[in-house]
């Protein structure tokens, strides 16, 4: 990508933005020859407004594949919580949709890929993490693990129609008080029950902030915990060293894995294109 101040790139939570949509739409809807098209209709719908709110010049939607986690390795448990789709009947799967929306992207020209070997959020990062230095770089997704990707030139935008919110530096201030870059350590003190890792107990999001805006990060807490004033906060600390350390291991986010597209394939123009000449384009009314 250029170093050029008009350039914006969106990278799409395909995985994110897919259970948003299929869990959320108030009902489910078929069309006419009587296959769910909830799924695809919310998403489409749902893209092309992020789309045309943000203007990007490039696009990517990325989604995580069906394979092994590579960070059950650190930890068995990660992510063990989750429900294996496998198991779900296509009425309640919404990867049963997911042809339907690869078609759509198809259709709009937009690039898409599935990981085989590493997850979503390692690409998203990657991506944040190199484009991020010349152009815009805007992350769609509730994942709240991309809060510490947050710069001056990378934002998250959480899509929610009206409601929508984009995510900056003062936004996480005001938030959590802690900067974006102390994100992973935050979050590796005070667990993530959606991933299914546990903190340290004793340490809240308010505890967090006040030892990361103390000691810095989460190695320096560590360092340092026996400087901790509060007893059962500091003996706490102590006792999940270890654990802590894992967990910043699951959560931090780097540029390690191969990313699928060279930047200049995902250049996008935005045709103003209507969710229902998509869904007309690929079949689906």
């Amino acid at each position: 990508m250029p170093d050029n101040n008009t350039d914006k790139l969106l990278i799409v939570d395909g995985s994110n933005l897919l259970f948003q949509m299929f869990f959320g739409m108030p009902a489910r809807i078929v069309n006419e020859q009587g296959k769910a098209i909830h799924g695809t209709l919310g998403f489409v719908g749902a893209l092309l407004k992020i789309i045309r709110e943000t203007k990007p010049t490039h696009i990517a939607v990325l989604f995580d594949g069906e394979h092994e986690n590579p960070r059950s390795a650190v930890d068995p448990d990660y992510k063990s919580n989750r429900t294996d789709y496998g198991e779900v009947s296509p009425k309640e799967n919404p990867f049963s949709q997911l042809p339907d929306i690869f078609a759509a992207l198809d259709f709009l020209d937009i690039r898409y890929a599935e990981t085989s070997d590493c997850e979503a959020d390692d690409w998203i990062a990657g991506y944040a993490l190199t484009c991020g230095k010349k152009a815009e770089v805007i992350i769609s997704s509730f994942d709240s693990d991309f809060f510490q990707l947050i710069t001056d030139k990378v934002s998250v935008l959480r899509y929610r129609g009206k409601n929508t919110v984009i995510c900056t530096p003062a936004y996480i201030k005001e938030k959590l008080y802690i900067s974006p870059s102390q994100y992973a350590d935050f979050k590796s003190l005070t667990g993530d029950k959606a991933d299914n890792i546990k903190g340290a107990d004793m340490v809240g999001p308010k505890t967090a902030a006040f030892l990361l805006n103390e000691f810095g990060t989460l190695e320096n807490v560590l360092a340092n915990a026996g400087k901790i004033k509060k007893p059962s906060v500091r003996e706490s600390v102590i006792r999940n060293g270890e654990k802590l350390k894992n967990n910043y291991k699951l959560i931090k986010l780097g540029c390690n894995s191969p990313l699928p597209f060279a930047i200049d394939e995902l250049e996008y123009t935005c045709k103003g294109i209507t969710t229902n000449e998509v869904l007309t384009g690929i079949g689906l009314k």
